[in-house]
């Protein structure tokens, strides 16, 4: 899960920050309405952008409407001090998908997030179940057959984003936008090194990673 913030309060963002890695979430942040627009205009890896409305240089809701004026369909949360009904409406109207006022619970916030990000997939539920394979986007926990597959957080993180696309071919440089922040250098090859220990703990029955040379790779369910 990738997420972008745009708080100008630092102290409120790097609160943020903590929670939402903590949960497995590859997570960025702005600090003003400029930076997030044009975050938006580059990356459209995004699963989730949490907007805070007073932010300088550019308003929360000027983000919000040139985001939907691109057409982009990104799931938005709007964080907000002044929770007046004209504001909600307000946001709601120019494409919000949720509305938290401040202060609000972290774990409130976590579960919306979560909440948002399937919707954004289209999925009802947390749960992913891939053949004998089920993956559990709220609690973090893999199981093939009932039993608990001991994956690292990178491996994690690896398979939720197959999981998500599986049957489609997911590019390196796909899993890395999805998976890594600003700064965090990832190369290919690391890709490589994870995918093949992942391979080593899921490939069981009819689950396979197809490796498409050159362009990526592909979650399948075999026959029988």
């Amino acid at each position: 899960m990738r997420i972008l913030i745009a708080e100008d309060d630092q102290v409120l963002a790097d609160g943020l920050l903590r929670t939402l890695r903590a949960s497995g979430a590859a997570v960025d942040h702005v600090a003003d309405g400029a930076q997030a627009d044009a975050a938006l205009m580059t990356n459209t890896e995004f699963d989730l952008l949490i907007l805070d409305l007073g932010l300088p240089r550019l308003h929360g809701f000027e983000v919000l409407r040139r985001l939907r004026a691109r057409g982009a369909t990104l799931p938005v949360l709007i964080l907000t001090a002044a929770d007046s009904v004209e504001e909600r409406v307000k946001g709601l109207d120019l494409g919000a998908d949720d509305y938290m006022a401040k202060p609000f619970s972290l774990q409130e916030l976590e579960a919306r997030v979560r909440a948002l990000v399937r919707r954004g997939m289209g999925a009802a539920s947390s749960i992913i179940r891939h053949g004998p394979l089920t993956y559990d986007q709220a609690g973090r926990v893999a199981t093939i057959d009932g039993k608990m597959v001991e994956l690292s957080a990178r491996e994690l993180g690896l398979l939720e984003v197959l999981l998500q696309r599986a049957g489609r071919l997911v590019s390196k440089e796909q899993l890395v936008e999805r998976l890594c922040e600003w700064g965090e250098e990832v190369s290919n090859n690391a890709i490589e090194v994870y995918i093949h220990r992942l391979r080593k703990k899921i490939e069981r029955g009819p689950i396979r990673i197809a490796t498409v040379r050159g362009l990526g790779y592909c979650l399948e369910k075999l026959p029988g």
